[in-house]
């Protein structure tokens, strides 16, 4: 192990990227640096592994990367970790190529703390995610660790903490975003570690070729993995070519139309870290550069890619109860408890709502579409959402049974765009107040005539079933 001075590390952890969970100084005669991987399952653009790499060729010791396989993962089941073990193989072979070590331990013997003593951790690297369960495992892990532990933003491409606070409107979050957005736009060199792992005893790793979620008794096993996405880089990449070379020229205008399906679809692939949200944002750059699509329907691309995107990141970082009712602004609670009492011409139960079996086809569709293929058109979500205000008893129900429904079956649930798209749907997050009318008040409303006139809801439907196709568990 290399001395290091206290100088040449605090000049390391001033990087905007990274929060120092617990300072300090590496541990004496330590053998490696750990990076525990969680949100970002990649090997390829991910700043936390940089900077973990980074960190042992300053220590002169070798990387090795840990992940832990937990059987009660919040609102996980099994489609979401058949999904979650198609990218760890990717994650062993690329580490193998760079050089990196990579275990994955499964419960009961996962403890990620005796880890660090089983091959003496000079200190830990993780990852960031600021939904509420990781963030408490990692405040918890900080309070209990005895060597430094750093976290990396690695899910955005300009870090959240220089911003410190969330925003009302995307137009407000803009001027800040675009004056960091040169730092940080831009194709980062990938640190190689100097000192490639190789284990100098038996480090016991889980074959990844058997079942991650054997003997997990209790794993909601009722959502079936679906085949219309497949976890992992190798499938993410090949996405983002097929877009970036097919679709980004008309982003501007089949963006919202669910039935020509104009979208990037990458969406599972960044909730489980399988790409960088960069990697994204210079493809499409470089689609322009070839003459593969305008400046605009790029600069629309990357609104969505990096606007929204990290302003919902935003959002859940400094909202307590960002997957409830609990978040609406003082307006929009103000309306909707002003209309609770309102005449439904619907209503619904959650299991009629789960089976898809409502007056509204193009409603049904969309539900048919998130539980058979793991995803759903974002134009769709905002309805879909809307429907579940109009049709459930009230809105706080209204909220938790789209979080519930949206966690369950999206690939892409249980993260922050999910929880801000529901927002902004329900409570009106990120919007302005809309005039006022039953239900709703003034929260925006949507309807299905509206939608028809500017897409082909007939074709739509025809896509996910049909008129009259129902969804049987």
């Amino acid at each position: 192990m290399r001395v290091t001075t206290p100088e040449e590390f605090e000049q390391l952890s001033a990087n905007p990227r990274i929060q120092v969970r617990r300072a300090g100084a590496p541990r004496d005669g330590a053998k490696c640096v750990v990076y525990w991987m969680q949100r970002a399952l990649r090997i390829v653009d991910n700043p936390a592994l940089d900077v973990a790499i980074e960190t042992a060729n300053l220590l002169g010791l070798p990387i090795v990367a840990f992940f832990s396989v937990i059987p009660n993962y919040p609102n996980a089941n099994l489609r979401h970790y058949h999904f979650l073990a198609q990218g760890l193989r990717d994650v062993a072979e690329d580490a193998a190529a760079r050089g990196v070590g990579f275990i994955v331990r499964r419960h009961p013997d996962n403890s990620l703390e005796a880890f660090l003593e089983e091959v003496e951790a000079a200190l830990l690297i993780g990852d960031e995610n600021p939904c509420r369960e990781p963030e408490r495992w990692r405040k918890v892990l900080a309070g209990r660790l005895r060597l430094p532990y750093w976290t990396v933003a690695a899910d955005v491409v300009v870090p959240s903490a220089l911003f410190n606070r969330s925003y009302f409107l995307l137009h407000h979050f803009r001027p800040h975003l675009k004056a960091q957005l040169p730092k940080f736009l831009a194709p980062q060199p990938a640190a190689q570690p100097s000192r490639p792992f190789k284990p100098w005893k038996a480090i016991p790793s889980f074959d990844l070729a058997g079942d991650i979620t054997s003997g997990f008794s209790k794993l909601d096993r009722t959502v079936a993995p679906v085949d219309t996405f497949t976890g992992g880089t190798r499938a993410a990449l090949h996405r983002l070519r097929a877009f970036v070379d097919q679709d980004l020229a008309r982003y501007e205008t089949t963006r919202n139309h669910p039935e020509v399906k104009g979208t990037s679809r990458l969406s599972p692939y960044l909730h489980f870290g399988n790409i960088s949200p960069l990697t994204i944002a210079l493809a499409a750059q470089n689609a322009v550069e070839r003459g593969k699509a305008s400046a605009a329907a790029c600069e629309k691309f990357l609104d969505e890619l990096i606007g929204w995107r990290e302003l919902a990141v935003l959002f859940v970082r400094h909202t307590p109860y960002y997957d409830t009712w609990e978040c609406a602004e003082p307006w929009a609670r103000k309306t909707l408890i002003e209309h609770a009492g309102d005449p439904r011409s619907y209503r619904y139960t959650f299991e009629q709502l789960e089976r898809a079996e409502t007056h509204d086809d193009l409603w049904n569709a969309a539900q048919r579409e998130m539980v058979h293929t793991g995803w759903m058109h974002n134009y769709m979500r905002m309805y879909w959402a809307k429907k579940i205000l109009e049709w459930a008893p009230d809105p706080a129900r209204a909220y938790e049974w789209a979080v519930t429904l949206n966690d369950r079956y999206e690939l892409d649930g249980r993260d922050p765009n999910g929880y801000a798209g529901i927002a902004w749907a329900i409570v009106g997050k990120h919007d302005r107040p809309w005039f006022d009318r039953p239900i709703f008040g003034v929260i925006r409303p949507m309807s299905g005539a509206s939608i028809a006139k500017k897409i082909d809801a007939d074709a739509y439907i025809r896509q996910n079933g049909g008129p009259s196709s129902t969804l049987s568990f």
